[in-house]
């Protein structure tokens, strides 16, 4: 089912034009779809219908200028090429025996190792829908919002399949969960999504990866919305290094039940210009999240980090440290916002921006923001911006190193910290030696 869609303000604009192309692959519709799953999707395209392209004059959007994005003409893409399991094998995680794997945004069963039984699920939303898996409306498209974001929108709106991921009760899955987005194809746009669902006393470790097999500019639309239950524990591993031409737009919601964990380490190294929103729920009292981040970018890249954790109940706790290197003339935003709502009393919250200047065209915008409407909480926050120390540098020198070298092993150690927090031998290693590549010749 599909709508016609008017495009906000009603003219021929470059933004107008953009999401009419996006829309024109719209109407293929999910075979043996329920009612409610059809019902969403038309919702989403009368909000697509009715939003409005963000740009800087937007105050969310007002340091990142998404105009290189919406000037081009990307085609929704339908069919996918078929890969070997050669051709990804240095994307693979030894430690991951659950794998979902979706090239162009079409599943690949063949590169796959997914689970679908009464146990753990890592399947397919097709799969899940066409057999009535319940759980899901309970959840999918509830916790992102796409009723006034453009692009969760657009998300929802094609929403065909996806990767699924549901934990039991009192289940502790000791293997992580590798979801693999691979795009292959010039100038087209994909749309993944991700639903994860961990139930009462569960525990899971998801690696949500976006990778490229081509260095021409396409763009990703992704969403990702995680529900934690009570006493569950979810670790969450975001990973974006896509192709250095290509644009990437990413959503993640997360709710918090009574005394639920959520940890989160989010690495951005590649896209021309890369957005993430990151928005947690704290719904039940005593729970717990910390997103840790680390944007490395150079060139002409921005990438833009916006977080939201939002304290709705007593006694909940957040740790927030987002780091920036930033090379060249490439810029990184940073706004994260703790919201501590009326009645969230005991609430213990930090936050930390951290970023690191290699250049004099470099540029950082970042934002730290608390709000608190309740009287009895621990709260702090702190953003700092520099360059290497050159204290440092010296001591370096005065042990044998080259300058360069020296600038090199700082800006190394500085992002390590952040890589150093994933709790996946494979995968902390194949990005500490990215991050060690991209520092390799510091200025």
């Amino acid at each position: 089912m599909s709508t016609p869609v008017a495009i906000a303000g009603g003219t021929a604009t470059a933004a107008g034009d953009f999401l009419k192309r996006l829309l024109k692959g719209q109407t293929q519709a999910l075979e043996r779809a329920p009612d409610w799953f059809t019902r969403l999707r038309s919702a989403a395209v009368d909000r697509v219908g009715a939003l409005k392209v963000p740009s800087m004059r937007d105050e969310e959007w007002r340091f990142t200028d998404i105009a290189p994005l919406t000037g081009r003409a990307f085609e929704p893409v339908q069919t996918a090429p078929t890969l070997s399991q050669a051709d990804i094998a240095r994307f693979n995680i030894e430690e991951a025996t659950h794998r979902l794997v979706f090239v162009d945004g079409v599943f690949a069963p063949a590169l796959s190792a997914g689970v679908d039984g009464p146990g753990l699920q890592v399947t397919t939303l097709a799969q899940a829908l066409a057999v009535r898996t319940p759980g899901i409306e309970a959840h999918l498209g509830i916790h992102a919002g796409y009723q006034d974001q453009l692009f969760s929108a657009l998300n929802t709106a094609f929403l065909r399949d996806g990767a699924l991921v549901m934990v039991p009760p009192e289940t502790a899955v000791a293997e992580p969960v590798h979801l693999l987005f691979i795009a292959t194809r010039k100038d087209g746009a994909y749309h993944p999504r991700c639903l994860v669902s961990a139930a009462p006393g569960s525990a899971v470790t998801v690696v949500e990866d976006y990778v490229a097999l081509t260095d021409e500019a396409y763009f990703t639309n992704a969403v990702t919305e995680i529900v934690v239950a009570d006493n569950a524990r979810v670790t969450h591993v975001r990973v974006q290094r896509e192709s250095g031409a290509a644009f990437h737009i990413g959503r993640c919601a997360v709710s918090l039940g009574r005394a639920a964990a959520y940890r989160s380490v989010a690495v951005a190294l590649g896209a021309r210009i890369s957005r993430l929103d990151h928005c947690v729920t704290q719904a039940g009292s005593g729970s717990e999240c910390t997103l840790d981040a680390l944007a490395l970018i150079g060139a002409r890249q921005i990438a833009d980090t916006h977080s939201v954790i939002d304290h709705g109940q007593a006694h909940g706790t957040s740790r927030q440290l987002h780091k920036c290197i930033v090379g060249a003339a490439a810029q990184a935003v940073f706004n994260g916002k703790v919201l501590v709502r009326r009645g969230a009393q005991k609430t213990d919250s930090a936050q930390s921006s951290r970023n690191l200047l290699l250049s004099p065209k470099a540029r950082v915008d970042t934002k730290p923001q608390l709000e608190i409407f309740a009287d009895d909480v621990k709260c702090a926050h702190g953003a700092t911006v520099g360059q290497l120390d050159a204290d440092q540098v010296f001591y370096l020198q005065s042990r044998g190193l080259s300058e360069a070298a020296a600038k090199s092993l700082l800006t190394y150690a500085f992002g390590a910290e952040i890589i150093d927090r994933i709790p996946i031998t494979t995968l902390k290693a194949r990005l500490g030696e990215a991050v060690l590549a991209n520092t390799a010749g510091t200025p």
